[in-house]
């Protein structure tokens, strides 16, 4: 066998050994009254994880720009297990929102442990066509939004030793050249520039960006994303 093909194999057994003894040290407990704010809540991944959190008794604030649909989705969650559940409808193309929603949910739950941005502009995947109000729009809603949202949660969290998780999919990972010129900026910038923005400002803060596999929901009823998985990346090392 050649060198390189020595290489390989050694690498898949050792992988294989990672996988097989690999221990989930994940405590439910741990989850138990922590403090969450949860963008894009009224339905699909958003709603989902509202109710993951309300099954581990944690406090959470949800935000949607649909105030009936989030009424449901809160009552819900009362019956799965949540301590405590506020929300605030909020629509995040009006640039004076992020910052009323992190301002209602620390007023609400006393601070913030987890920041989750899940909301997203429905991008139109099609050739440029010169409609720059639709593009400022998606870049308000994609992009500055999450921004604002990060920075006005920033100081809480810090204080907290909370977490940025960043709903995300695979136009993160890669981008186009023209003409779909408008898409990879507002599919790539929220969780890339949330995680320098936080580094910018040496606050220790463990930014998460989580991927999902297939979904199907009302607004991408064909969506594909990238494969299941969940990257940490912590900032700043922080004090022991």
């Amino acid at each position: 066998m050649k060198p390189i093909g020595k290489v390989l194999c050694a690498t898949g057994v050792v992988a294989g050994l990672i996988a097989f003894f690999w221990k989930d040290d994940f405590n439910p407990e741990s989850l138990s009254g922590a403090r969450v704010l949860v963008t894009g809540a009224s339905a699909g991944i958003g709603e989902q994880i509202a109710y993951h959190y309300a099954r581990f008794g944690a406090e959470i604030v949800l935000t949607a720009r649909r105030e009936a649909v989030l009424q449901k989705v809160m009552e819900k969650c009362l019956t799965l297990g949540a301590k405590k559940i506020f929300y605030i409808p909020a629509d995040m193309s009006s640039p004076s929102e992020p910052e009323r929603v992190v301002q209602f949910a620390v007023q609400k739950l006393g601070g913030l442990d987890y920041l989750v941005l899940n909301h997203i502009g429905t991008n139109r995947f099609q050739e440029w066509a010169g409609d720059v109000e639709y593009t400022r729009w998606l870049l308000q809603v994609n992009f500055l939004s999450y921004v604002a949202l990060a920075t006005a949660a920033l100081p809480t969290l810090e204080k907290n030793r909370g977490a940025l998780v960043v709903v995300s999919s695979l136009t993160d990972s890669f981008s186009m050249d023209p003409p779909y010129t408008h898409f990879p900026g507002v599919s790539h910038s929220p969780f890339s520039l949330s995680r320098e923005n936080a580094h910018s400002l040496h606050h220790f803060l463990l930014c998460h960006q989580v991927c999902p596999g297939w979904i199907l929901q009302l607004a991408a009823p064909r969506a594909h994303h990238a494969e299941q998985r969940c990257v940490s990346h912590p900032v700043h090392p922080g004090p022991d």
